[in-house]
């Protein structure tokens, strides 16, 4: 991905962070990076259970990431 080129990291050293299933989550998976659902924008906890994936984390919103 060329964000990742620019700034010299490899797959092992990023995650897609995101609020969208249909577009962040899987945009992460299939690029195998992993994924970290936020639960402040469009996705909830319900909608997200009517997809057959699932990301590697869910937290509440993006200050939650912090502290866990």
């Amino acid at each position: 991905m060329a964000a990742m080129d620019k700034l010299g990291v490899g797959h092992r050293d990023t995650v897609i962070i995101g609020d969208r299933m249909d577009t962040d989550i899987i945009a992460g998976i299939e690029s195998s990076i992993e994924t970290v659902l936020v639960l402040s924008g469009v996705t909830t906890r319900e909608s997200m259970e009517k997809f057959a994936y699932r990301p590697n984390y869910v937290f509440g919103g993006v200050g939650d990431i912090l502290t866990a």
